[in-house]
């Protein structure tokens, strides 16, 4: 660990602009737990959110803190890791999540905060300060996770519409419109548990790299809270503009349809969050909602739509990256 000199104020301004991303996390991201519920007009998108935030915060108290873990000291070395650091990664992740919520792209806040990390970290230490296994587990969950809901999707709605094979479509609605209400708190459960836990790890890192802290050290609980309950307001001011691409844009949702989407992309952030692989939400929520589509046949899913999203996916970790990079050497000047 570098000698470093930093003063509480910096500390304490870092922590807020942290907790602004995570904040902008849970407002950027809210479509992901919300958008099937309000497309189907289970809940009024005031209502939708208010579930989310609820359960984004309930995920404090059921989640270990892997992901935090791999954000903490998984993803760049933490003996290189000062406040021009940090301050970089958060400006590339917050600019990038401004640019793609003011353009309605469902991007992700995750893969934007380890973009930042990267930028930062590379332009302070060159490559040799990323931790390589680290950061390839992440890249390889660009492509797994959004492939793993799309199959627990189309799985789950091929055994749903086996099981309700002799149903009116009446009864069915009526069944899943309950059950949606529960696959959305399992989604926004995952979303806290994975999504809120990365600024639990960067503001980890602003304690460490101010000597308040160190890798060794339990995470201490007001970091945890504070993260939590950021996340948990962001989601309840909700992204609008982000809805409607993914509620109806991607594939035509009823509420069994939602069901599936929700609980194959659910099951998805559970596990990696058991593992301590941090995911994108949006990429999973994307590729299970595409999979429930396409278990109707290829044309019932809108590929030009998914297209426009997956080359969003691609530009997330480099756009970010750069934008931290001119972060990092701002930061130079104005802390």
């Amino acid at each position: 660990m570098e000698t470093m000199s930093i003063g509480m104020g910096v500390v304490v301004t870092l922590v807020a602009v942290a907790l602004v991303f995570d904040f902008m996390n849970g407002f950027h991201d809210a479509a992901n737990s919300i958008a099937t519920i309000v497309s189907t007009r289970v809940l009024k998108p005031q209502h939708a959110v208010l579930w989310a935030a609820g359960f984004n915060f309930l995920a404090y108290f059921l989640f270990h803190l892997k992901v935090a873990a791999t954000i903490g000291k998984g993803t760049v070395d933490p003996g290189i890791v000062d406040h021009y650091v940090i301050f970089g990664a958060l400006i590339g992740a917050v600019a990038w999540n401004l640019i793609t919520w003011y353009y309605g792209i469902p991007s992700s806040s995750s893969h934007a905060l380890v973009g930042g990390l990267i930028g930062a970290a590379v332009c302070k230490s060159g490559f040799g300060s990323l931790v390589a296994s680290g950061v390839l587990k992440i890249i390889a969950f660009i492509f797994i996770a959004p492939l793993l809901g799309f199959f627990l999707g189309a799985l789950m709605m091929v055994a749903v519409s086996w099981i309700c094979r002799g149903m009116t479509q009446r009864k069915v609605d009526k069944y899943f419109r309950r059950f949606q209400l529960l696959s959305a708190a399992a989604y926004s459960l995952g979303h806290g548990g994975n999504d809120a836990q990365k600024t639990v790890g960067v503001i980890w890192l602003i304690l460490i790299a101010a000597n308040l802290s160190t890798t060794e050290s339990d995470i201490p609980a007001w970091v945890v809270l504070s993260c939590y309950t950021a996340m948990g307001l962001g989601t309840l001011f909700g992204g609008w503009r982000i809805v409607k691409t993914m509620g109806n844009r991607i594939t035509k949702l009823n509420q069994a349809r939602g069901f599936c989407a929700n609980s194959g992309g659910a099951f998805t952030l559970f596990l990696a969050s058991f593992f301590g692989i941090p995911v994108s939400t949006t990429h999973t929520i994307t590729g299970a909602i595409a999979g429930v589509g396409a278990t109707r046949g290829a044309r019932r899913v809108n590929w030009g739509v998914a297209g426009g999203i997956v080359w969003a996916w691609i530009l997330t970790i480099p756009c970010s990256a750069l934008i931290a990079g001119l972060g990092w050497y701002l930061g130079r000047f104005v802390l």
